[in-house]
């Protein structure tokens, strides 16, 4: 017989957006009998202590057809879509040297916290930068300056800290945990501003050097243990930032895909790994992707789309349509979540619960629209958001005071671990719809069969409903700013 793991989450976030591409049936759909099984309910709310806290029990009851009056969140296990790849956050240089200043009971509180399924929210995918960027405390690389033939590349300068983290990542993962790559900018010398900080572009005569340069880092990092699952072309490629950044236009990134870090992968025994393009806003991700995947020579060689939410520094909100629209008109493609913090650190913040309201509101979207794949940025920062060599402070999900070793969990981690710690690899997102504007729901099929539902608001009201299955219905609460789990 099997279980049923149902994941409601509270938050209130305007109208709820429609499900990205076409359904599909399951290869073996099964009706759920859900009676007499009792529901167990794990709550995360504001103004109380709970954090994941099992907070009740429930009973489903029949319910054939709700009223307009009774508020509910609809689920069809039947109706299918994209496929899970995980969640996780990014193992910078500056997650890596704040680590290493912490005691060891501190470190491996973190580590089980962030990567233990039972004990903490389950994290299964990884994301590290390519030599130096904002979140370093330095700019660096792995060559000498001017070696365009790659003769003197070393990972000495990971190998003090962030080598020894992604490892351990690893090992508390359970010895598995995909890692995505990005660079944020290629050696100056190679660029027209013979700078690695400031935009820039690529220089043609370098493509081919810097396209081996990244084959050479993943055969390097490999060889140390580490298998990389994907890269990305280029961090953020239409910022002109103070820290490492580099400019690509839609069309030099097709043709710098197709002509060099496609092929060059390919020569290497490395067309496995997932290439992804754009790593930038969701503001521009249609144009990038259309212009790239309409060019059957470049899209050959690209697994998906990698998008962040800051195009919310226009004072608007997120963009998700354009991640629909991209989902429906490239259907064969991927969608990945591969950035997002709240920016402009300050320690009086830390407690603000919005933080972790809109990590909830990126994750149910970005997942109704087609995204199958999330990952925060820094997994962990020091007192002042950093280290970060150019003064770009910003949030985690936890926070380390490296002058007394103890860790600070942000609602952030909280949220994230509504999702990360139910929905696992391989699940497939189904249907769920809200009858409420004030209840917003996203739900996936996990191939043990368990189903997470989460719902989330942000609003100030205590909202009643219903969790309806199939003619079945369960009813709960929705506390004000609240996340709900319920296992059955």
């Amino acid at each position: 017989m099997k279980r049923y793991v149902i994941i409601i989450t509270a938050a209130v976030l305007g109208a709820c957006q429609q499900p990205a591409g076409t359904p599909q049936q399951p290869e073996h759909p099964t009706a759920l009998n859900l009676s007499g099984r009792k529901v167990t309910v794990y709550t995360t709310a504001d103004s109380t202590g709970y954090r994941i806290t099992a907070t009740g029990t429930l009973n489903f009851e029949d319910l054939p057809q709700p009223l307009e009056t009774q508020p509910c969140i609809f689920v069809d296990p039947q109706t299918t879509f994209q496929q899970f790849e995980g969640i996780g956050g990014a193992l910078t240089d500056a997650a890596a040297e704040t680590f290493a200043k912490l005691p060891k009971p501190a470190q491996d509180s973190l580590l089980a916290a962030y990567y233990d399924p039972a004990k903490g929210i389950g994290y299964t995918l990884g994301r590290t930068n390519i030599h130096s960027c904002d979140f370093s405390s330095d700019s660096y690389t792995y060559i000498k300056e001017g070696d365009s033939t790659l003769s003197t590349f070393s990972l000495a300068h990971d190998e003090q800290f962030k080598i020894p983290l992604i490892k351990k990542a690893i090992t508390a993962a359970g010895g598995k945990l995909p890692l995505l790559v990005s660079p944020w900018s290629p050696p100056a010398f190679m660029k027209d501003n013979n700078s690695m900080l400031g935009g820039g572009k690529l220089l043609p005569a370098y493509r081919q050097n810097w396209a081996n340069y990244v084959v050479k880092f993943i055969k390097a990092f490999e060889e140390k243990g580490i298998p990389v699952w994907g890269l990305t072309v280029q961090n953020e490629p239409m910022a002109k930032q103070k820290w490492e950044s580099c400019i690509f236009t839609a069309e030099e990134e097709r043709d710098y895909i197709k002509s060099f870090l496609g092929p060059t992968l390919q020569k290497n025994g490395l067309e496995s790994k997932k290439l992804i393009a754009w790593d930038h806003n969701r503001d521009l991700i249609f144009q990038r992707a259309s212009t790239i995947l309409e060019d059957e020579e470049a899209a050959k060689y690209v697994w998906g789309i990698g998008f962040h939410w800051y195009e919310t520094w226009t004072g608007g909100d997120m963009q998700f349509d354009n991640l629909r629209l991209v989902n429906q008109a490239f259907p064969g493609k991927h969608l990945v979540f591969t950035e997002g913090c709240k920016e402009k650190f300050s320690m009086d913040s830390v407690n603000n619960w919005s933080l972790g309201e809109r990590y909830g509101h990126s994750m149910i979207n970005d997942f109704n629209n087609g995204t199958v794949a999330w990952i925060d940025w820094n997994l962990l920062l020091d007192e002042h958001g950093g280290p970060n060599h150019v003064g770009n402070f910003c949030f985690a999900p936890v926070h380390a005071n490296t002058q007394n070793g103890k860790l600070i969990y942000t609602n952030a981690y909280w949220y994230i671990g509504h999702f990360s710690k139910f929905i696992r690899p391989g699940a497939k997102r189904i249907g769920a719809a809200a009858s409420r504007w004030l209840l917003q729901t996203t739900a996936f099929q996990n191939t043990d069969g368990s189903i997470a539902v989460v719902v989330m608001n942000t609003s100030s009201q205590k909202i009643p409903f219903q969790l309806w299955i199939k003619g079945k219905a369960a009813g709960t609460e929705s506390l004000p700013h609240s996340i709900m789990t319920m296992v059955l």
